[in-house]
């Protein structure tokens, strides 16, 4: 029997060589060209008829998500036995449910589109990997089955790796990440922390009132989902550190970081390291050994036992 087939969007090039080293694929060439309106011309260059084949494509940009369903719908018109999408970024995922009258829920509006995605014989599947909510699984059609893959694994033996025998705290950005802080602190053995939050009611403003534990003369290791701008997380740092922690480290699942971004966490001066998972192209600007981690294996198994 053959291996599948992979395919990979143009974003995530930069993963599909930890894939290869995770799993057993054969690749599927792509060929791209821009047509002089901006327009793009995209052609599986690999035939798909019968074969089992996985499109590996996140979705940091709105272009990304046009370019995984483009893909999708013609590797199931190529007559393909089944789709595997591994998606180790879902985009719009802070979008997941409306607060003011009239918002569009983009989280659901997306899965919609990858769920109109043409099923294959052998059915069509979504990897997901450490959703902002849980319930975004849910979003998509039955009939694409969605696995949401969970990195906690891969965060403690990053941290443990991180911090070796030294004691430390584990810390949240605000009280709503305690919850899932506090159990990754079960699986650590450490104790967990997080920063007290209040908002203006005059001008919408949030300010931090506090600290819930004693962090005095502790490392702090702040965990979150995602690192986008670096606001909420220089500003729990800047807590912590006015509580008497001694070194604070950030980690999270998907390292965003937009332009400039890193720059204003480095320049913050908060933090003695930043570190995640390779999940998003933005990853690609921590360079120190060690900083970044591959879900790649995680994906691999995944499509294996599935």
């Amino acid at each position: 029997m053959k291996e599948p087939l992979l395919f990979t969007t143009s974003q995530y090039a930069y993963f599909e060589p930890a894939l290869f080293a995770a799993g057993r694929f054969e690749r599927g060439a792509i060929e791209r060209k821009s047509f002089p309106d901006g327009e793009r011309y995209l052609r599986l260059a690999a035939e798909s008829w019968g074969r089992d084949v996985v499109l590996l494509g996140g979705t940091p940009t709105d272009l990304d998500w046009l370019e995984l369903y483009d893909l999708g719908c013609a590797i199931s018109r190529a007559g393909a036995r089944s789709l595997s999408i591994v998606m180790p970024y879902f985009g719009y995922a802070t979008m997941e449910r409306a607060v003011r009258p009239g918002e569009v829920v983009t989280a659901k509006t997306r899965a919609r589109l990858i769920s109109s995605i043409p099923g294959c014989d052998a059915g069509t599947r979504v990897f997901l990997f450490d959703l902002h909510t849980d319930g975004i699984e849910f979003y998509f059609n039955d009939d694409h089955v969605t696995h949401h893959l969970y990195g906690s694994p891969l965060i403690t033996a990053l941290i443990r790796e991180r911090m070796a025998d030294r004691p430390y705290v584990l810390g949240a950005t605000d009280a709503g990440r305690a919850k899932w802080v506090e159990s990754l602190a079960r699986n650590l053995g450490v104790d967990p922390a997080f920063v007290y939050k209040r908002r203006d009611s005059g001008t919408g403003k949030v300010s931090v009132s506090g600290v819930n534990a004693n962090v005095r003369g502790m490392e702090v290791v702040i965990y979150d989902d995602m690192i986008r701008t670096g606001s909420s997380l220089i500003q729990a740092g800047q807590a912590y550190l006015a509580a008497g922690a001694s070194k604070i480290h950030a980690i999270a699942s998907h390292l965003v970081l937009p332009p400039g971004a890193l720059d204003r966490l480095r320049a913050s001066g908060v933090f003695a390291s930043i570190s995640g998972t390779d999940s998003h192209p933005g990853s690609q600007q921590l360079s120190e050994p060690g900083a970044v981690c591959s879900v790649a294996t995680l994906f691999a198994r995944a499509l294996e036992i599935s």
